[in-house]
C-alpha cells in the first residue's frame, strides 16, 4: 500500500540543493519516499491502492535528529535541589535519585521522553544510557529498547557504562558503577541481541562509557576495541565544562580531547555531547578526522556550562548534529525548543548571521544523520526513509510569518507540536496524538513513579529534593551548598 500526503503548503526538502515547494506532495511507498514535488502527484498505478493525507495548511519536513538524550532522566524535571547547580554539583545531587531506577521506572520515562520528542517532530533518537543501580535488573537497558519499539520510533541506544566510583576518584556512588568485565560483556550482548546495521533500520546499538571522569582508561580503551569489532560506534560526554578540563589536566596530564585521542577514541564512528570547550587546534583534529558532535545548546545554558563554538566546528568540517541532552538540564524533551535555542544562541558573540534558521535545521537533520553515521534519514527524497513530519501553519502564533514557514519554526512559538509523524512509513502521530500511547494515562504513571523515587532517595538519605539548595536574602546560592 502506498500513502500520497497531498496539498502540502510548504514541502522543506533538505537535499543537497536545499528544494522547497509550496502546493507540494510525497507518494510513500513502504518505508521509503518513492517519490514527491508540486503541483499534480502522478496518478496510481495499475491495481495500487492507496491512502492519502490530506495536507493543506501545513508544512512538512523531514523528521528531526536528537544525537544525545538520556530517556532515564524524564522525571527529574525541574527538581528543587538541583535546580542552579552547576554540572558536577548537579549530577552528585541527581545520582542520589538515580540509584532508585527501577525496570518500570526506565519504561515509563523512557515513553515520556519518546512521546514529547515525536510530537515535537523528532523521528531519530540517540539515547545514552549509563546507570545501573546494584541490585536492580541488568537490562534496563533493554527496557528502553521496548518503549522505542511501541512509540515507533527510530532508535540509536548507546550502552552506557560508568566503573569509576567516588572510593576510585570518581563522581558516582560506587554502587551505580559497574566492574569492566560486566560492561563489556553485556555490550556485546545488547549488540548481538539488538544491533541492526541495515538501511533503513530502527535500531542500532553504540557503546558509550560515560565520561572521563567516570570510567577508567582500559574500559574506554577495551569498549572502543570491542565496538569496532562488532562494527557499531563509540559515544561518550566530552569538553562540556572547566571542570571536566581541569580533572582531565590533573588525573590524564592533558585535555579531554587529547586525552580521548590516547585511548583510541578518534574518527568517523565516533562522536561527542557538547563539545563546549574545543579549541581551533581540536577541532580541526576532529574534522580530518570525522569526529563528530552532538550540540546541546539549552542543557549548555541551563548548567551555565558555556556555549559550544558550533559555526566554527561546521566552518571547518566538524560533523554536528543537534541533541536535548538530560531532561533535568533542559526540562523538556522538545525538539522545537531546542532548533530554536540553536538558531538564537550563536548570535551573539558569534555575529547573527552564524547561525541562519536554515542552517539550524540542518544541523537538526543532516548533520545528525552524518553523525549518526546514516544514509537513510535527513531529508526528504526518492530511496529515503519515510521519516516526515508535518506541522500545521494555523496557529495564531504564525500571523504574519507566512513569508517563510520554515523560519518560522525557528523563531516564533506558533508551532508547538506536530500534527502528523511519519516513521518508516508508518503513521505514528495522527492529528497531535500519539498513536500507540494513550498521553494521559502515561502521565498519571509518570508522575506517581517520579514521585516516588523521590520519596524512596529521600528515606534513604534524609535529604530533602523538593526544597531548593540553602541560598541568601538576594536569591544567590549560598557558598559551599551543594
Amino acid at each position: 500500500m502506498t500513502i500520497l500526503i497531498k496539498n502540502i503548503s510548504h514541502l522543506v526538502t533538505m537535499d543537497d540543493t536545499g528544494s522547497e515547494y509550496r502546493d507540494g506532495w510525497i507518494l510513500v511507498d513502504g518505508r521509503s519516499i518513492r517519490a514527491l514535488g508540486d503541483g499534480e502527484p502522478p496518478p496510481p498505478e495499475k491495481g495500487e491502492a492507496r491512502t492519502q493525507i490530506d495536507a493543506c495548511g501545513a508544512m512538512a519536513l523531514p523528521g528531526m535528529i536528537n544525537t544525545h538524550h538520556h530517556l532515564y532522566q524524564t522525571f527529574q524535571r525541574a527538581v528543587p535541589r538541583v535546580q542552579d547547580a552547576k554540572l558536577f554539583d548537579w549530577l552528585v545531587g541527581l545520582y542520589e535519585i538515580w540509584r532508585e531506577l527501577t525496570p518500570d521506572d526506565v519504561r515509563i520515562s523512557a515513553q515520556v521522553g519518546l512521546g514529547e520528542l515525536l510530537l515535537t517532530g523528532c523521528t531519530t533518537i540517540a539515547d545514552h544510557f549509563y546507570v545501573f543501580p546494584k541490585g536492580q535488573s541488568p537490562h534496563l537497558l533493554d527496557e528502553t529498547i521496548d518503549a522505542a519499539r511501541q512509540l515507533g520510533v527510530r532508535f540509536h541506544p548507546s550502552r552506557g557504562s560508568m566503573s569509576r566510583g567516588r572510593s576510585q576518584g570518581g563522581l558516582p556512588p560506587d554502587d551505580v558503577v559497574q566492574s569492566p568485565d560486566v560492561i563489556l560483556s553485556d555490550s556485546q550482548r545488547v549488540v548481538e541481541r539488538y544491533h541492526d546495521a541495515d538501511r533503513f533500520s530502527m535500531c542500532r546499538l553504540a557503546l558509550a562509557p560515560c565520561s572521563p571522569f567516570s570510567v577508567t582508561d582500559d574500559l574506554l580503551a577495551e569498549s572502543a576495541k570491542l565496538a569496532r569489532s562488532l562494527g557499531v560506534r563509540l559515544h561518550t560526554h566530552l569538553a562540556e565544562t572547566r571542570d571536566e578540563e581541569t580533572f582531565c589536566l590533573q588525573t590524564h596530564g592533558c585535555r579531554p580531547l587529547a586525552y580521548m585521542e590516547k585511548v583510541g577514541w578518534l574518527g568517523s564512528d565516533v562522536w561527542y555531547a557538547h563539545g563546549v570547550y574545543l579549541n581551533d587546534a581540536e577541532l580541526s583534529l576532529m574534522a580530518s578526522t570525522g569526529t563528530g558532535i552532538a550540540h546541546c545548546p539549552t542543557s549548555n545554558l541551563r548548567l551555565g556550562s558555556g556555549m559550544a563554538p558550533i559555526p566554527r566546528a561546521m566552518d571547518l568540517g566538524v560533523p554536528v548534529g543537534l541533541a536535548l541532552d538530560a531532561d533535568p538540564s533542559t526540562d523538556a524533551s522538545d525538539m522545537i525548543r531546542e532548533l530554536q535555542t540553536c538558531t538564537l544562541v550563536h548570535r551573539v558573540g558569534t555575529g547573527v548571521e552564524s547561525m541562519p534558521a536554515r542552517r539550524a535545521l540542518w544541523i537538526a537533520t543532516r548533520g545528525g544523520a552524518r553523525v549518526l553515521g546514516r544514509d537513510d534519514v535527513g531529508m526528504l527524497a526518492p530511496d529515503m526513509a519515510a521519516d516526515i513530519v508535518l506541522f500545521s501553519l494555523d496557529d495564531i502564533g504564525l500571523a504574519g510569518a507566512m513569508h517563510d514557514p520554515l523560519a518560522a519554526l525557528a523563531f516564533t512559538t506558533g508551532i508547538r507540536r506536530a500534527r502528523w509523524v511519519m516513521v518508516n512509513g508508518q503513521v505514528v502521530v495522527d492529528e497531535g496524538r500519539l498513536v500507540h500511547l494513550d498521553e494521559k494515562e502515561l502521565l498519571v504513571q509518570a508522575n506517581r513513579a517520579s514521585g516516588a523515587m523521590v520519596a524512596r532517595a529521600t528515606a534513604r538519605t534524609g535529604l530533602d529534593f523538593l526544597s531548593p539548595t540553602r541560598s541568601g536574602a538576594d536569591g544567590k546560592r549560598a557558598e559551599g551548598s551543594t
